[in-house]
C-alpha cells in the first residue's frame, strides 16, 4: 500500500500553458460523490492539457471510478477551478481540477500518497515537463503510478530519486517475466461463466467505462459479474483480474488473457465475466482485439461506437467504420455474436443521442444505449435479452 508524508515542501511549478476546455455532453445520471474510504491510498492525477480528451482517458476513467485509490484532484492548468465531474459528465463529483502539483498539495491537510500519471499519449512516453512533475512528487514523498510503455522504475534518475525518498514506483504496463508467461491451451472453454467482450470501433472510445458500468448494472440485479481488465487504466482503477495486453509479447497474449479469465472463474465463480476491449478489430494500428477474441473465446460482444467521430484517434486520414461493418468483421473472425451497441456521446446533444439510439437499433436489430447518459438497467437488459437464463429466479418461485 502506498504511504504518505505529512510534510509539504515547496514544489517546482509546471510551465505548460492553458488550452481551450473540451466540449461537455449532457447527462441523466445521478451525481457521484467523492469517496472517503479509510485505508485506501489518496492520489492526485496528473493530466496536463488532456483532461476530458482522448489522451486523458486514464484520468477520465479514474475520476469516474476507482477502487484502488481515492482521487483528490486532477492537474490540468487550462481547466483549473472547475469540477472534474462537471467537465466530464456535467455532474459534480467534488474532485477539483488544479493548476499544478503545488496547488494540489495545498488543498490537503497531508501530502497525498500517490501521483498517478493520468495520460495515455500515443507515443507511450513522457515529456520533459512530465519528468519534472514526477521528480517533484517524489521529492514530496509521493509514490508514483504510471501506465506508460516507458517504465519509470527503469529510468536511472527517477529510480534513484525514488530510492532516496523511500517511495515506490508502480509501472502498470510492466508484464510478468517471460519465463512465467503461458501459451493459450484451451482451458478457457471449461469456464462456466458467460464471457462477454466489450469491443469498439476505435481506440479510446469508452470500452472500459462501458464495461465498468455494465458490471455494476449486472451485479445490481443479482447476476454475479467480474470484469477482467486488459489495459493500464482498469488495473489502476483496481481490477482484481487483468493484464496490460499491449505490453505482452504477441506469442503470449492469448494465453495470458486466458490465464486471468480462468483465475477469475476459479476465484469468484461468477455468472458473467466481462472482458475489457482494446483498440478495434478493424484498426490496422492495433492487434489487441484479435487477441482478446481468441484468448477469451467470448459467447457475446457489446460494441462501443462514437457516431460523431469522423476519423480514428490520431489518424485523421483514416475514416471511422460503421458499426455494421465492424459487427460483420467480428462475427466472421470469431465464433461469437454482437448482442448490442453502446454509444460514446462525444460532441453529441441529448437529442442526437436519442436519434442515434433509435436509428442504430432499427438498422442493426439489436439493443442500443449509452452507458453514461441512459439508465444503467438498459445495459443489464441488453445482456438478459441475449441470455435469458441469467435472469434471477424470483424467491417465491424458487421455494
Amino acid at each position: 500500500m502506498d504511504s504518505g508524508n505529512p510534510e509539504k515542501p515547496t514544489t517546482r511549478l509546471s510551465t505548460m500553458g492553458p488550452q481551450a476546455p473540451p466540449d461537455v455532453p449532457s447527462t441523466r445520471r445521478t451525481p457521484a460523490k467523492k469517496a472517503e474510504t479509510k485505508g485506501v491510498p489518496t492520489a492526485v492525477v496528473y493530466c496536463e492539457g488532456n483532461f476530458g480528451q482522448v489522451d486523458g482517458k486514464t484520468a477520465n476513467g479514474l475520476v469516474r471510478h476507482s477502487q484502488a485509490y481515492r482521487i483528490l484532484s486532477v492537474i490540468d492548468r487550462r481547466l483549473k477551478g472547475l469540477d472534474s465531474g462537471q467537465v466530464l459528465d456535467k455532474v459534480s463529483n467534488d474532485i477539483p481540477i488544479v493548476e499544478d502539483l503545488e496547488a494540489a498539495v495545498t488543498l490537503e491537510a497531508h501530502i497525498p500518497d500517490t501521483l498517478i500519471y493520468g495520460m495515455a499519449p500515443s507515443t507511450g512516453k513522457m515529456s520533459p515537463a512530465d519528468r519534472e512533475i514526477i521528480l517533484d512528487a517524489i521529492a514530496l514523498g509521493m509514490n508514483i503510478v504510471s501506465g506508460l510503455h516507458e517504465y519509470l522504475g527503469d529510468d536511472p534518475e527517477i529510480s534513484s530519486a525514488a530510492d532516496a525518498a523511500n517511495v515506490t514506483i508502480r509501472d502498470i504496463r510492466k508484464p510478468r517475466p517471460s519465463k512465467d508467461m503461458r501459451l493459450f491451451d484451451g482451458s478457457v472453454s471449461e469456464v462456466k461463466a458467460i464471457r462477454i467482450a466489450v469491443l469498439g470501433t476505435d481506440c479510446a472510445i469508452g470500452k472500459r467505462t462501458t464495461a465498468t458500468v455494465l458490471a455494476k448494472a449486472l451485479n445490481a440485479v443479482g447476476i454475479k459479474t467480474v470484469l477482467v481488465g486488459t489495459g493500464q487504466t482498469g488495473l489502476m482503477q483496481g481490477a482484481k483480474f487483468g493484464i496490460a495486453m499491449d505490453a505482452v509479447p504477441p506469442q503470449f497474449c492469448c494465453g495470458e488473457l486466458e490465464r486471468v479469465i480462468v483465475a477469475a472463474s476459479e476465484g469468484e465463480d461468477p455468472d458473467v465475466i466481462l472482458i475489457e476491449g482494446q483498440g478495434a478489430l478493424s484498426h490496422p494500428a492495433f492487434c489487441t482485439s484479435a487477441f482478446i477474441l481468441r484468448g477469451s473465446q467470448p459467447q457475446a460482444v457489446v460494441l462501443q461506437h462514437a457516431p460523431k467521430r469522423a476519423h480514428r484517434c490520431d489518424f485523421p486520414t483514416m475514416p471511422m467504420p460503421e458499426p455494421k461493418s465492424e459487427i460483420a468483421l467480428i462475427e466472421a473472425f470469431a465464433d461469437t455474436r454482437v448482442i448490442g451497441i453502446t454509444i460514446n456521446h462525444e460532441a453529441m446533444t441529448d437529442a442526437e443521442v436519442d436519434r442515434a439510439i433509435d436509428s442504430l437499433s432499427r438498422d442493426l436489430g439489436v439493443p442500443v444505449t449509452d452507458a453514461l447518459t441512459r439508465p444503467e438497467v438498459h445495459l443489464s437488459d441488453m445482456v438478459l435479452a441475449a441470455f435469458p437464463q441469467l435472469r434471477p429466479v424470483p424467491l417465491a418461485a424458487a421455494e
